[in-house]
């Protein structure tokens, strides 16, 4: 974990974030708190990551999202080097998936 974003405020943020329980109210809460350029940066990056991992080149990636080689550069190096969030996040959304298919 970086130590730098580890603060009082972000865990209270995390907290927050931690209590919404639908996509509404995600939309009604991040509409919120991030500006419309900032929520779209985020979205764009998590579907970078998965394009990434679904083995896509950049040229690819940067055609469907319009994402710069810069912006999937770093995508890349958190998939290889970061917190592992994105696997994370990956491997729940997988297992949610496989449960609702049996």
């Amino acid at each position: 974990m970086n130590k730098k974003i580890k603060t009082e405020a972000v865990d209270h943020l995390f907290q927050a974030v931690l209590t919404l329980k639908t996509i509404d109210e995600c939309y009604s809460f991040f509409e919120d708190v991030c500006t419309v350029n900032e929520l779209l940066s985020f979205s764009q990056r998590y579907e970078v990551a998965k394009m990434l991992r679904d083995k896509k080149t950049y040229l690819e990636i940067a055609e469907k999202t319009g994402a710069s080689t810069a912006t999937i550069s770093r995508v890349n190096r958190s998939l290889n080097y970061g917190s592992d969030g994105y696997d994370m996040v990956f491997a729940r959304l997988k297992e949610a998936e496989d449960g609702k298919e049996e």
